[in-house]
């Protein structure tokens, strides 16, 4: 394959990885183009295996030699270019330390009937919008044996940079897709599906997570909310049971990525 190195932070052929700090320049380079970033070679490495098709690749000019077999995956065709960090840094709008940047085509969508398909698990996760909270989710999940994960509409994307990285790449081996209206017809469905719906949030009523009542569920879908509010009204109203962590030390609540996690181990390591 052929390295090209970049004629300086102007060159057009660089366009695809300008500004990974602006959410409105992102937003719009990434709808446009249909891509995403991933970022550092053990995440790009986990889209290869995956079948995440590369566009293009950015590197430090002092990663090449590490960051051969990843070029070698790609294929021959998919250009490559290298910078030094400084100017890296300078491109994308943050300093750069992991050395290697992909720009990939973004998978086609996936419907929640296609992700659901034999799974025995699932986690549904709405309206959190941290993109730090939803990467560590699928990494949760992926670690802990959930088979996957739907998303309701107002979700932070699962392929922003960010999300991909805490996720360690766990965005591409953990099944995901978005829902349909929600809550309605996104526990409709769930039902239809043959899951228990399971709502994790602090209801008066809500059962300790680790008692018997709580554990009898064959084939759980976990719903888990925003920081602030949880789960909304309306979505908690349509579970089959409410389940919560019982916390000590005057604690009220874990980060929804910490509970996650939790909730994963004793409803999905089984």
């Amino acid at each position: 394959m052929e390295i090209r190195r970049a004629a300086g932070l102007d060159d057009p052929r660089l366009q695809l990885f300008c500004g990974l700090t602006d959410h409105d320049l992102r937003r719009s380079l990434e709808a446009e183009h249909g891509i995403f970033i991933a970022e550092s070679a053990k995440v790009v490495a986990s889209a290869l295996a995956a079948g995440v098709r590369p566009v293009a690749f950015l590197l430090e000019d002092r990663r090449l030699a590490q960051a051969a077999p990843l070029l070698e995956a790609a294929g021959p065709d998919v250009p490559v270019f290298v910078l030094d960090r400084a100017e890296i840094s300078r491109l994308v709008g943050y300093p750069h330390n992991r050395g290697v940047l992909c720009a990939m085509e973004r998978p086609a969508p996936r419907t929640p009937r296609e992700v659901l398909a034999g799974a025995r698990s699932c986690a549904v996760v709405e309206a959190v919008t941290d993109t730090t909270n939803v990467g560590a989710i699928f990494r949760s999940a992926a670690a802990l044996g959930c088979d996957a994960v739907l998303l309701t509409p107002t979700c932070a994307d699962p392929l922003a940079r960010r999300c991909v990285r805490v996720s360690m790449g766990c965005v591409f081996s953990v099944p995901w897709a978005r829902t349909g209206p929600w809550p309605a017809e996104g526990v409709g469905t769930l039902h239809e599906l043959g899951f228990t719906v399971v709502a994790c949030a602090l209801s008066p009523d809500a059962l300790e997570l680790g008692s018997p009542e709580a554990d009898a569920v064959a084939r759980p879908a976990l719903l888990f909310g925003t920081e602030g509010d949880g789960l909304a009204a309306s979505t908690v109203a349509l579970a089959d049971r409410v389940v919560r962590i019982p916390m000590a030390h005057g604690v009220d609540s874990l980060n929804v990525a910490a509970a996650s996690a939790v909730f994963f181990w004793q409803y999905c390591r089984r």
